[in-house]
């Protein structure tokens, strides 16, 4: 959720109008607007192009996956390895868009450990996968956007860890 509807929830709840502590964090949310704008327009159309780069990382870290009885061997598996890291991708830029972290919460996390042991997928895998579609973004973006975009993934990793 933004910051601007926690705040307007916040304040409903209590029947109040938002105090000027309250106003001051929607200003710095606009004010961080055209910069979060900026990030999630970068990933988003140097997608293939980071999927790509964090694919053939992934795979010379795990060469076992593409190997006969791999979660990624054959061309099924493999697609559908890549379509998860589009997915993350799409999900890290929605929270940078919101600034805020329960969109990847609430789109991407709630069960996705479960899922993954349910289908043998190994969470460690998916762990240096979503590592390496991070180091792929990042080395796109500036210093400053780098740092606020690589909290979203470190949040992944973390929750996914």
């Amino acid at each position: 959720m933004s910051v601007v509807s926690q705040v307007i929830l916040q304040a409903d709840d209590e029947l109040r109008y938002p105090s000027s502590g309250e106003l001051e964090g929607i200003k710095n949310f606009l004010g961080t607007g055209e910069r979060r704008v900026r990030i999630a327009e970068t990933l988003a159309e140097n997608e293939k192009k980071i999927v790509q780069k964090a694919g053939q990382k992934l795979f010379r870290i795990h060469p076992e996956y593409r190997s006969p009885g791999g979660n990624a061997y054959g061309q099924k598996q493999y697609n559908q390895c890549i379509r998860d890291f589009g997915w993350y991708l799409r999900l890290v830029t929605y929270g940078v868009l919101a600034g805020d972290k329960e969109p990847i919460e609430k789109i991407g996390l709630i069960g996705v450990r479960e899922m993954y042991n349910s289908l043998n997928v190994p969470v460690g895998g998916m762990v240096d996968a979503i590592r390496c579609l991070k180091d792929a973004s990042l080395d796109l973006l500036s210093k400053e956007d780098a740092k606020d975009a690589a909290l979203y993934f470190d949040y992944i990793i973390q929750s996914m860890s």
